[in-house]
Order: structure tokens, then C-alpha cells, then sequence
């Protein structure tokens, strides 16, 4: 299967890894598309790509530039849409019922989202929608073994709008427990906070999913304290409350939780120990990017005729 694999040139997320690991599965041509490109994919495509010579083209870019631009999408044959936001679909924010929208106009696409409830009520619409989660850089995140000397914390934003739930769960929490809410620049400064952290606190309150620093913190040895997505979500995941992470639903559940763990260390370390070991047995971006290409093969829905419109502005390319 040769796949066109479209991404953002400029993301703030290190995903290099996740890239390789689609590659290592199928014959992949990746290709990273500046602002100016992704805001004009008609002339990208005009100039640069044949669509007959790839099974698969796979989006993984903005958004907010996608939905200006569906017209044009919609005229792309074996098309797959990777996105890791569609939760915002279902949660007040500016993206609300937008997903929704933008896909309704290309229903033959396949969506590989990251949530698994997201899924399911995406494919409750009508959609060809398919789950594989996030996951973490392998080659960079891992468990240092080093002493922890930062108790409780999190690291991560909480200034934009779709984090407003967070922040309102995480200055909660400090109000009543010793908690450092902080930022670091990506790579070794962060892999290095995060094996300082015994507890790692997860907010995504409202979200629906579990957000990449979940499977990150994991990864390098964290006890997780992740608040609670719903049986099913966590189920997909392979998520056991007090086995490999600690769900709370509210600020005195997750304070209960932590006195038991501060009184017990060794169930913390088992804890901390399982959740580190199914992070990298099963969300590695090596296994993700495996797991991306076996949900690219089986065939995907029949895409609608274009219209002579459409017809004559592609032969033209405009």
C-alpha cells in the first residue's frame, strides 16, 4: 500500500517518531507542509502531487484550514483524515459541531480519531471513523529511575480555551495540596521534569479522551492521576483504576486516593510500575504508528462523483 502522508511543518508537538513508526509498516511518502501551503492545498496539489499514484492520502494538518477548504478536499480519491482534536466537537469551544460539519461534506472519508468515544458517536452519525490513541515519543521519554523529589504536578498549558476545565480543576487542587503547575520546553527538559514527578496529575476535564501527556507521564514513571473519561474509553485503553493508573472524578475522590498512596508506597510504585509497563507494550509511537497503518488498509467507503463543476475547476486547477 503506498501512502501520501500529509502533515504540519511547524507543530508544536514532537510527533518525528509517530511518522517513522506509519512508515515502518507501509511504503510511505511524507511530506511537511508550511502555513502557506496547508491555507492553499488546491495549488499544493496542483504542483506537486499525482493522487493516482498512492492507495491512501492522509491528512494530518490544521484544522481551522481544512474547513476553509473542503470544496477542494472533497475532490481527493482514497482520502483518510488523522485527527487528534475531534473531541472538540463535542465540548463548547469554537470548534463545536464543526468536526461534525466539515466531515458531512466528505462522508466517504475515513477519520482516524484519537478517542475512542469520539469514535463511536462520530460513526453514530454516519462516519467511517476508526480509533487509534495518542501516544509518546519512545526515543525520548523513559523511566530515568532517578529520585523524585517533586511530589505532585503538572506540566502542560492551561491558558487556551478548550483548557479552561483544567484550569479551573488544577487551581482547585491547589488550593487544598501542595501542587506545581509548570511548563518546560520540549525534549530532554521535559523528559528530565518528568521523572522528578511521583505524582502526575492529568485534568482533562470534560474532554472525553485521554490527552498525550497521560500516556507521556506514564512512560517515564509516573503514578498517574487521571481524571476519570467513563468506563469505555478507559476500557479501550486497558486502564485499571489502582492497577496501572488512579481515576478521580472530583477534588475530594483524588485527595482520598492520595492519602492511601502516600500511606502505602509500595502500592504507588505497583501502580507507577504497570502503568509504565502498558505504556510501552501498547502506546509507544512505534506501535501507534502500526496501529494507524492497519486501520489505512481495509477499503474505504465509495466516494460520490463530481459534479461537471468540479470536474472542469480540477481539470483546470483552479
Amino acid at each position: 500500500m503506498k501512502v501520501l502522508f500529509l502533515v504540519q511543518k511547524d507543530q508544536r508537538a514532537i510527533l518525528d517518531r509517530l511518522y517513522e513508526g506509519v512508515a515502518a509498516h507501509c511504503e510511505c511518502e511524507m511530506r511537511w507542509l508550511g502555513s502557506e501551503e496547508q491555507r492553499n492545498l488546491r495549488g499544493y496539489f496542483r504542483r506537486e502531487v499525482d493522487v493516482s499514484r498512492y492507495d491512501r492520502i492522509v491528512f494530518f494538518l490544521r484544522f481551522k484550514q481544512e474547513i476553509r477548504q473542503a470544496g477542494f478536499i472533497r475532490t481527493i480519491p482514497n482520502l483518510v483524515i488523522l485527527e487528534h482534536d475531534a473531541y472538540q466537537n463535542y465540548i463548547p469551544c469554537k470548534y463545536t459541531g464543526k468536526f461534525s460539519a466539515h466531515y458531512r461534506r466528505m462522508p466517504w472519508a475515513r477519520i482516524i480519531t484519537s478517542g475512542f468515544v469520539v469514535g463511536e458517536r462520530l460513526r453514530a452519525e454516519g462516519f467511517d471513523a476508526v480509533f487509534v490513541p495518542k501516544g509518546y515519543d519512545q526515543a525520548l521519554l523513559q523511566d530515568q529511575g532517578r529520585e523524585r523529589d517533586i511530589e505532585l504536578a503538572f506540566v502542560g498549558s492551561t491558558s487556551s480555551a478548550a483548557y479552561s476545565a483544567r484550569k479551573a480543576l488544577l487551581d482547585e487542587l491547589a488550593r487544598v495540596e501542595p501542587l506545581v503547575v509548570t511548563r518546560t520546553n520540549s525534549g530532554d527538559e521535559y523528559r528530565d521534569t518528568l521523572n522528578r514527578i511521583r505524582f502526575f496529575v492529568s485534568a482533562d476535564v470534560g474532554m472525553g479522551e485521554f490527552m498525550i501527556k497521560n500516556f507521556e507521564a506514564m512512560a517515564c514513571g509516573c503514578v498517574l492521576l487521571a481524571y476519570d473519561q467513563g468506563a469505555a474509553e478507559s476500557n479501550a485503553l486497558g486502564l485499571e483504576d489502582m492497577h496501572n493508573v488512579v481515576f478521580y472524578q472530583d477534588i475530594a475522590q483524588l485527595q482520598e486516593k492520595l492519602r492511601r498512596l502516600r500511606a502505602d508506597p509500595q502500592l504507588a510504585e505497583r501502580i507507577a510500575c504497570n502503568g509504565r509497563d502498558l505504556a510501552v507494550s501498547q502506546f509507544s509511537f512505534a506501535r501507534i504508528g502500526q496501529r494507524i497503518v492497519e486501520e489505512l488498509e481495509p477499503a474505504l467507503r465509495a466516494r460520490a462523483p463530481l459534479s461537471f463543476l468540479q470536474t472542469v475547476r480540477l481539470n483546470l486547477g483552479i
